[in-house]
């Protein structure tokens, strides 16, 4: 079996999840190759797998006929799926969904894409996420819906001690967009310096995928506040160090805090949750699968800011409760989203397409 996975470039979740996927199922023998259309900084991340760089009609045609690929899931990406099916490609093809922004940006961009996914795929695919699948239950009610939990990096990606840092550290992992809201997270690191001086904020992030509107509005407050001095910047870091980083954060006092209004998933929660980093969390949906109040994580009231800053002291003040919730969480990960029952479900989902073209 052959699969092709695409996306628009290689970062941040999508580059994660491709990756992740294309080990577990070459672990079970399935040949994998993915497809981008522009370059991106994640493609370093990337060493065992074909990767392809194209867009043109001349390369994607050549890659459909050399490689016979006897399924294609495409992410977000209607052009690319219209564009492989005009080409000539008449295998089984899935249209994926990871997350689309807010809920109006998606609901617009799933109302406009409704007829062309219907005509040109054959099944529909995307995470336990309850927006995506009111929108798509609504939307395409008659396709074919496989709805799974995506998989973390198992056995490769997981907890490493190392040393503790003399301060605790209150981290961000994101792209400088307005989706993730990356100024509540900066207005809560403020008032935790008022009882943690000592303190650090650490921010995660692509620069180069950075919105500019969003990045000269993040430039302008971080010079107003004057947080500069408390605030330390990491940029495209491998993915293979991001297990470091997050354990660190953990064994320092700190935590993860993700302050996203609508994420499909969210790869930064559940990787940071597996390398026993505390994570306080919006409820921003696609998080539900991974933090349960006080038992995997914790959740705010997004735009509360007193309430996130109570909860983070409860975080790091509670030593009992720290403990025992960071191993509830890695245990959660690593049951929930395990690559190998990811593969099951996958290859499932291959079998019951199978099926239906088959009667």
């Amino acid at each position: 079996m052959k699969v092709l996975f695409t996306f628009f470039n290689p970062s941040g979740g999508m580059e994660t999840l491709n990756r992740v996927r294309c080990a577990a199922l070459n672990a079970r023998g399935i040949e994998c190759h993915m497809l981008y259309t522009h370059d991106g900084e994640g493609r370093r991340n990337i060493r065992d797998f074909p990767v392809h760089l194209i867009h043109s009609n001349e390369d994607i045609s050549n890659l459909l006929c050399s490689q016979k690929f006897d399924l294609i899931v495409v992410n977000s990406d209607i052009d690319l799926v219209e564009q492989i099916r005009i080409l000539g490609y008449k295998g089984l093809m899935v249209f994926e969904l990871q997350g689309l922004g807010e809920l109006e940006e998606a609901r617009a961009v799933i109302a406009n894409y409704a007829g062309r996914i219907s005509l040109y795929t054959d099944a529909l695919l995307y995470p336990e996420t309850a927006h995506l699948k009111k929108l798509l239950k609504e939307y395409l009610p008659a396709m074919p819906h496989y709805c799974f939990d995506n998989p973390v990096g198992l056995p490769y990606f997981e907890y490493t001690a190392y040393p503790p840092k003399n301060y605790p550290v209150l981290a961000w992992i994101g792209r400088i967009q307005a989706n993730k809201n990356w100024k509540e997270f900066l207005q809560i690191g403020m008032q935790l310096l008022r009882s943690q001086p000592e303190m650090y904020l650490w921010i995660f992030q692509d620069d180069t995928l950075a919105d500019p509107e969003e990045k000269a509005r993040f430039d302008q407050f971080i010079a107003e506040t004057g947080i500069a001095s408390k605030l330390i910047m990491y940029s495209n870091i491998p993915h293979e160090h991001m297990a470091d980083y997050l354990s660190i954060i953990g064994d320092s006092g700190g935590l993860l805090c993700s302050t996203s209004i609508l994420e499909g998933f969210g790869y930064a929660v559940a990787e940071a949750m597996l390398c026993r980093c505390p994570v306080l969390s919006t409820d921003s949906d696609g998080i539900r699968r991974l933090v349960i109040h006080n038992q995997t994580g914790k959740i705010y009231s997004r735009g509360n800011i007193e309430e996130a800053v109570s909860e983070a002291l409860l975080w790091m003040n509670n030593q009992v409760f720290r403990t025992s919730v960071r191993h509830e969480a890695e245990e959660h990960v690593r049951v929930n989203l395990n690559p190998e029952l990811y593969v099951t479900r996958f290859l499932t989902m291959y079998t019951s397409m199978l099926g239906k073209i088959a009667r």
